[in-house]
C-alpha cells in the first residue's frame, strides 16, 4: 500500500480548524505537522483549500445482506458510503435470516471481510427466545459493536416484546444495547381508528398511526429497563420532541450510560414533505411535524442528542411504490449523509466542527471504538476530502445504491466529497474507485 502526504488541508478536528500537512503510512497517521518533508516515496495530493474530516461513522445502516440481495449488498452500499464519505458501519440484524446466532453474525463478518470497501461490525440480533445466544455476545465485547433489540415496529420473532425477556437481556448484556423505540399497541391502536375514519390511508397518515406518544413511552420503558440494571443503552433515530426530556447534556459523552441518536432524515424533512414526497419518506419512526425537527435541531446543539446517523435502509422502487399500507418503510441514505450536513454548515445552522463531532468523534466514544474516530498520530487513516466549494448534483447517474433511487435526486448539495481513505488506502478519489484493499473489522476499547 502507498504512503499518502497530503499537503495544506484545513484539518477539522477535535473542535479546531487548522492548515496542516498530514502523512499517511502503514494504515495509520505517522504524522501531523505544519510543513512534512519525507524522503520516502510518497504519492502526495495538493490539499488546498479543502478540508480533511475524519471519516464519517454510520451506528446503524440496513445493507440487506444476506437474503434480502434484490434491495441492496454489503458491496454496494458500503461503496455508496465510502463515496460519501462515511469510512466505517454498523449494520443491523434484521437480514433473512437474522443474525440470531454466532454463527450467522460470524457468516455476516465473512462477507463483510471479502466485500465492503468500508470498515465494518455487524450488531447481534434480540428475539424472544434466543437469550443464550445473545449473551455468547460478551465474550466478543471487543469484536462487536452491540446487541440490537426492536422493542417496536417489526415482524415475527424480531419484534422483543415479552417483558420477562427485556428484563433478562438488559440484566445480562455486558454490551451497548442498541434500541428501536416504538410501541406496537399504540400502533395499532392508532391504525385501527384511523382505518374507521378513512376509506383509503396515505403517506401523510404515516405520522399520525406511527405517533410522538408511541415513540416515548417505548423509549421511556427502555430507560427504565436500562436504569434498572444499569445497562449501556443506546436509543436510535429519536424522532420527537417529547422523548428529548429523557436525555440529558449535564454528564461527559464518555460518562453517559444512555445515550441517544438522531438521523439525518428526521433532521431535513418534516410531514409537510408527504405531499411531494409521499412513500420515499416513509421509515420508521416516522417523520413528523416540524416542531419535532426543530426540537431535534436544538437538542443535537446542545448536546442532548449525541450522534447523527442514517438508519440508511433501501428498498426497490417497485416496493416504494405500493399503495402506503403495502409500501416498505425506509430510506437510502449513507451515500449523501455528510452532504447533508454540510449544506446545514453552509447555511450556519451548524458548523462544520459541531458535525464531526456528531459524525466521528461522538461515535467513536459513544462505542469505546479503537484507534478510530478523530484525527491524531498513531490512528488509522479514515479520513474524507471535501471541496465545500464545489456542487453536487444527485441524479440516478451518480447513485452507487442497489435500489438505484434516493429521495434526494434532483437536490444540488454545496459541496462535494473528494477522496475517501479507509485504513490509510485511498478508496475514492474524484469519482474513481480503488477496490484492491477492503476494510477492516471494527474493534472495540472496552
Amino acid at each position: 500500500m502507498p504512503a499518502y502526504l497530503i499537503k495544506d488541508a484545513c484539518i477539522v478536528n477535535e473542535g479546531t480548524k487548522k492548515i496542516l500537512d498530514v502523512l499517511i503510512k502503514n494504515e495509520r497517521i505517522e504524522k501531523i505537522a505544519a510543513s512534512i518533508q519525507t524522503k520516502e516515496a510518497v504519492k502526495e495530493i495538493n490539499a488546498a483549500g479543502l478540508h480533511l474530516l475524519p471519516g464519517v461513522i454510520d451506528d446503524q445502516v440496513h445493507f440487506r445482506e444476506p437474503g434480502l440481495t434484490h434491495k441492496a449488498s454489503i458491496y454496494t452500499e458500503a461503496k455508496a458510503a465510502v463515496a460519501g464519505g462515511v469510512t466505517s458501519f454498523m449494520e443491523m440484524p434484521n437480514t433473512n435470516p437474522p443474525a440470531f446466532t454466532q454463527a450467522l453474525l460470524e457468516e455476516k463478518y465473512a462477507i463483510a471481510n471479502k466485500t465492503s470497501l468500508a470498515n465494518y461490525s455487524f450488531f447481534m440480533g434480540t428475539g424472544n427466545d434466543n437469550y443464550d445466544e445473545v449473551m455468547k455476545t460478551n465474550a466478543k465485547k471487543n469484536d462487536v459493536c452491540g446487541i440490537k433489540i426492536f422493542m417496536g415496529s417489526s415482524t415475527g420473532n424480531l419484534l422483543v416484546d415479552n417483558p420477562l425477556v427485556l428484563d433478562k437481556v438488559f440484566a445480562g448484556s455486558e454490551l451497548l444495547i442498541a434500541t428501536h423505540c416504538e410501541t406496537e399497541e399504540i400502533i395499532k391502536a392508532n391504525l385501527e381508528k384511523l382505518k374507521r375514519e378513512k376509506t383509503v390511508l396515505e403517506p401523510s397518515d404515516h405520522p399520525v398511526i406511527r405517533d410522538v406518544e408511541n415513540c416515548f413511552q417505548s423509549s421511556f420503558k427502555a430507560i427504565q429497563f436500562a436504569k434498572k440494571h444499569g445497562s449501556r443503552l443506546h436509543i436510535l433515530h429519536i424522532s420527537t420532541a417529547r422523548e428529548l426530556q429523557l436525555f440529558t447534556n449535564f454528564i461527559p459523552l464518555e460518562d453517559k450510560r444512555i445515550t441517544a441518536e438522531v438521523c439525518v432524515h428526521h433532521l431535513h424533512f418534516t410531514s409537510n414533505d408527504y405531499a411531494a414526497k409521499g412513500n420515499l419518506i416513509k421509515c420508521n419512526p416516522a417523520i413528523k411535524a416540524p416542531e419535532n425537527r426543530n426540537a431535534l435541531w436544538e437538542a443535537l446543539l446542545d448536546d442532548r442528542l449525541d450522534v447523527i446517523a442514517t438508519d440508511h435502509a433501501p428498498h426497490t422502487w417497485q416496493e416504494k411504490n405500493e399503495p402506503y399500507e403495502k409500501a416498505h418503510a425506509g430510506l437510502p441514505l449513507v451515500q449523501h449523509s455528510l452532504q447533508i450536513m454540510l449544506h446545514y454548515v453552509q447555511e450556519g445552522k451548524i458548523t462544520i466542527e459541531k458535525t464531526v463531532e456528531k459524525m466521528s468523534h461522538a461515535v467513536a466514544t459513544c462505542f469505546q471504538m479503537a484507534d478510530r474516530g478523530y484525527i491524531r498520530e498513531g490512528y488509522f487513516a479514515d479520513l474524507v476530502l471535501v471541496d465545500m466549494q464545489k456542487q453536487y448534483t444527485v441524479s440516478k447517474e451518480n447513485l452507487l445504491y442497489k435500489c438505484g433511487w434516493s429521495p434526494f435526486e434532483g437536490t444540488t448539495f454545496p459541496a462535494a466529497i473528494t477522496n475517501t481513505f479507509v485504513n490509510g488506502h485511498m478508496v475514492y478519489g474524484n469519482g474513481v474507485f480503488d477496490e484492491s484493499v477492503f476494510g477492516k473489522r471494527l474493534k472495540f476499547s472496552r
